[in-house]
């Protein structure tokens, strides 16, 4: 802590104590609120002049504090913009927070400093109303543009059935069909040059290789990508919103659809989230079968990255090969949970039930099958002359560039930059195993798909270290707050420990108030909730943070040049889900 709190007064040497005050929060991560008017220039501090500087943005946020009772010493506000910063030197996170009064207010654009704010920033306008002077784009990002009002504001309505019956009259129809047009005059571009036209072309959002409703706008001279204008918000649907009338228990199960490849590791940044909040210590077992479980989706996730990659490229046998794999995969987490793809399986405290009777021969034997599949799928795919030929070289991201860009995960690793959150920031067990963290050397297609499949095989590794070494004991926290508590310690008891049970499940724990943040390492990079609890029975503000947010915006920096063919390369190298894009 006297390492985390050095930041601090680092700021406040050298900005006053009066514009950066500290502020206490459940997740430990130094937390300060600034004055709007040098917001801009701490940043720039923080990130180009602070020793050991804070070169990643790594998330940009507001909170509506306009309903929130329980806010001790915190400066008077309507809103809040939260700006999380992670410094790779420090291995360590920063959370500023400006306070912002009024209807429509506004704060200096950071657009300047990091590239990844212009979407970030957009997002903040879009669901909160909030301005950015300076913004080169500023409109709706993940909202149609004619949608009225802010969703993530407390007034704007959480359910369809709050809204009424839907019409759309004939004309409105054809006004927002006109609104979807694409206008290159609009961003800057120019239809045509002084002998020739430009191509404007759709690809998508119903395209294969953009793998779900994303639409990209190519800009071409000839076959040559000139830019590309992302269209993303198709696959919006308020996964932030609904975590504000949802109770801590009754959330879970929406986690799992957010990267609907991953299953389980969607549900634990969340619980560990609330776990910190209230306080929750989980058993070691929980704790064991939690990394067994997210192990085995990471393979279950990389199974289809790797499947429908080579399949973009026009390798059609791996891809059934694959999930052929990932069915087998599915039977050992229908074993154990129950349901296959979601089983939304975690729970605060713990998970869901203990480890049925035979689940060790059943996972030992998926192991040794995946250790040959790999070794055969590294000569049918990442041996093959035209993988090679169509991946190597193509979309190469440098080490400074994913930083700058808030890249995570596989794609920052195949940069060369062996970072892994559940080694170099161990969380919920991972400090017990030992696994290595593959890495790449030209940050290319090539390389992230080399580091995918190096990464399965670890993750075999890890899981059978969860079997070699799973402890005794209890598979959820005896905490009044896990939900919902053992029946054995409360159902089974009398009258009094039936309603406290009953309560439990069909209201949830009372998480106390405060906010926490928690990250782990997802199958496609960090992957962090950021809850506000105020002392009630559902999050106040639940916000997510994926990965493949930050990576389809770099899509337009590692496209312009090459050829329409190397941008399937491109897209199927970023393993992105649009779920994860747009919550």
């Amino acid at each position: 802590m006297v390492e985390e709190l050095e930041v601090v007064k680092e700021l406040q040497a050298a900005f006053g104590p009066v514009d950066v005050r500290p502020q206490l929060t459940a997740d430990g991560i130094p937390t300060v609120w600034v004055q709007p008017r040098i917001v801009e220039s701490l940043l720039r501090h923080l990130k180009e002049t602070l020793p050991s500087p804070y070169r990643t943005l790594y998330d940009l946020t507001a909170i509506d504090e306009r309903q929130r009772l329980h806010r001790p010493d915190q400066p008077p506000a309507d809103f809040t913009l939260v700006y999380h910063l992670l410094s790779y030197d420090r291995n360590q996170d920063l959370r500023l927070k400006v306070a912002l009064t009024g209807e429509a207010p506004s704060a200096p654009s950071i657009t300047s400093l990091w590239p990844c704010a212009n979407w970030y920033e957009r997002e903040v306008f879009d669901m909160f109303g909030i301005g950015f002077t300076g913004h080169p784009d500023l409109r709706r990002i993940l909202m149609p543009p004619w949608w009225e009002g802010h969703p993530l504001r407390k007034e704007h309505p959480a359910r369809a059935t709050d809204m009424g019956i839907y019409h759309q009259p004939e004309t409105k129809a054809s006004e927002f069909e006109q609104m979807m047009e694409f206008d290159p005059r609009l961003l800057g571009g120019e239809k045509r040059e002084a002998d020739f036209d430009y191509l404007y072309l759709n690809m998508g959002p119903h395209h294969p290789s953009t793998h779900g409703v994303l639409r990209l706008v190519l800009k071409l001279r000839g076959q040559e990508i000139v830019d590309i204008f992302p269209d993303i918000g198709f696959h919006h649907r308020g996964a932030e919103k609904m975590g504000e009338r949802q109770s801590w228990h009754t959330y879970i199960p929406y986690t799992d659809r957010v990267d609907y490849l991953a299953g389980v590791i969607n549900n634990f940044p969340y619980v560990m989230a609330v776990e910190a909040l209230a306080g929750i210590q989980v058993p070691d077992r929980a704790r064991v079968i939690r990394i067994m479980l997210a192990e085995l989706f990471r393979i279950i996730s990389h199974l289809v990255f790797m499947g429908t990659f080579a399949q973009d490229l026009g390798m059609l046998s791996p891809v059934f090969y694959m999930f052929n794999d990932r069915e087998h995969a599915f039977d050992i987490v229908e074993a154990i949970t129950g349901a296959r793809m979601h089983p939304g399986w975690f729970r605060i405290g713990g998970v869901a039930q203990d480890l049925p009777e035979g689940y060790d021969p059943l996972v030992r034997t998926y192991l040794k099958r995946m250790d040959k599949r790999l070794t055969e799928y590294r000569r049918m795919v990442m041996l093959n002359r035209l993988f090679r030929a169509r991946t190597v070289g193509i979309g190469a991201l440098t080490t400074e560039q994913a930083i700058e860009w808030g890249a995570t995960g596989p794609v920052l690793r195949a940069c060369g930059k062996q970072w892994d959150w559940r080694k170099n920031r161990p969380y919920g067990g991972y400090e017990q195993f030992e696994f290595d963290i593959p890495t790449g050397e030209r940050g290319d297609a090539y390389d992230r798909a080399v580091v995918h499949m190096e990464e399965m095989r670890q993750s075999l590794r890890i899981i059978e270290q969860c079997l070699d070494h799973m402890p005794s004991g209890t598979y959820k926290s005896l905490h009044p707050a896990a939900t919902p508590p053992l029946k054995e310690h409360n159902t089974m008891q009398d009258i009094e420990t039936l309603i406290d049970h009953f309560v439990h499940v069909s209201w949830g724990p009372v998480v106390p108030a405060g906010e926490a943040a928690v990250g782990v390492e997802g199958a496609k990079g960090n992957n962090t909730y950021y809850l506000v609890s105020d002392g009630d029975v559902m999050s106040y503000r639940t916000r997510i943070r994926t990965p493949s947010f930050p990576h389809i915006q770099m899509v337009p920096m590692l496209g312009r040049g090459l050829m329409i063919p190397d941008l399937a390369s491109i897209l199927g190298s970023l393993d992105f889900v649009l779920a994860d894009v747009d919550r």
